[in-house]
C-alpha cells in the first residue's frame, strides 16, 4: 500500500450536491493513477493521523463536532493539507477557525451557465490550463473576498449574467496556514465536471500541492496576492 494517503470527507447537513459519488470516483481513480490511497467518509470526523489531506468534497452545514474541530485543526497544525471543493464554502458558518482556514464564506450564486476565467498558471492546479479558460458551472459569489490568499483564477462577470461581486471575483485560491496548506476551490458543482480532463487535473494538482507532496511544489507564490478583512458568514442555498 502506498506510504500516501487522503481522505475525502463528504459529510452534508444541508444542501446535498448529486456530484458526490462523481467526485468521490474522481479522486479514487487519480489515486490509483498517481500512487496515493483514497478514504472516503461522511461518518463524523475523528483521527487524521496518517493522512497527507483531507478533501472536504461539497460539505456544507455544521458537519463537525468539537472532537471533529479538533482533529482538523491538529491536522493543519502538524504539516497536513486541507483541499475544500466547491460548497466546503457553505460549511462550518459557526466555527470561525474554518473561515480563516478555508478564506470565504459562500452568500449566493446564480444559475449554472458558461463563463470565462482568466487563469494563473504559475501552480501545479492551474499550469495546464489556458489563460482564458472557458467553463460552466455554478458561479459562487462570496460574502468579502478571500484574505492573505493567492488567487489563481478568477471569474469574468461580463461573460455571464448574476454576479455579485463585480470586476474582482476570485474563486480559485491558496494559503500557508501554519505549518500546513489550504487550497479552495469554487469548481466542480455538476457530477460531468469529474469526468472532465482538465478539471481532474486541476483537482490533482491542488491536491499534490496541499499534501506537500514533491510534484506539487510551486516556489515562490506568483499568483496575486490578497490581504484584507476577515470574512463575514454567507447564507443561501448552495
Amino acid at each position: 500500500m502506498s506510504d500516501r494517503q487522503i481522505l475525502v470527507y463528504t459529510a452534508t447537513a444541508a444542501y446535498r450536491h448529486v456530484s458526490i459519488p462523481a467526485g468521490v470516483a474522481a479522486f479514487r481513480e487519480l489515486g490509483a493513477e498517481h500512487g496515493f490511497v483514497v478514504h472516503a467518509t461522511e461518518e463524523p470526523l475523528r483521527s487524521l493521523d496518517g493522512y497527507d489531506a483531507v478533501v472536504f468534497l461539497s460539505t456544507s452545514g455544521e458537519v463537525l463536532d468539537e472532537t471533529g474541530r479538533s482533529a482538523l485543526l491538529e491536522h493543519v497544525a502538524g504539516g497536513g493539507g486541507f483541499l475544500g471543493v466547491h460548497s466546503a464554502a457553505c460549511t462550518e458558518y459557526e466555527w470561525p477557525a474554518y473561515g480563516e482556514l478555508l478564506g470565504a464564506r459562500f452568500a449566493g450564486h446564480p444559475p449554472v451557465q458558461p463563463a470565462v476565467l482568466t487563469v494563473d498558471r504559475s501552480h501545479p492546479a492551474t499550469a495546464h490550463l489556458p489563460r482564458q479558460w472557458h467553463w460552466t458551472d455554478e458561479w459562487y459569489d462570496f460574502r468579502a473576498p478571500p484574505s492573505d490568499v493567492t488567487v489563481l483564477a478568477t471569474v469574468d462577470e461580463t461573460t455571464y449574467t448574476g454576479g455579485g461581486m463585480g470586476a474582482d471575483h476570485p474563486l480559485v485560491w491558496y494559503r500557508h496556514h501554519g505549518r500546513g496548506r489550504s487550497f479552495y476551490t469554487a469548481l466542480g458543482h455538476a457530477p460531468e465536471a469529474y469526468a472532465d480532463p482538465a478539471f481532474r487535473a486541476h483537482l490533482l494538482g491542488a491536491l499534490q500541492w496541499a499534501a506537500a507532496w514533491p510534484e506539487g511544489d510551486v516556489g515562490s507564490p506568483l499568483g496575486v496576492r490578497r490581504s484584507g478583512p476577515p470574512w463575514k458568514c454567507g447564507s443561501g442555498r448552495p
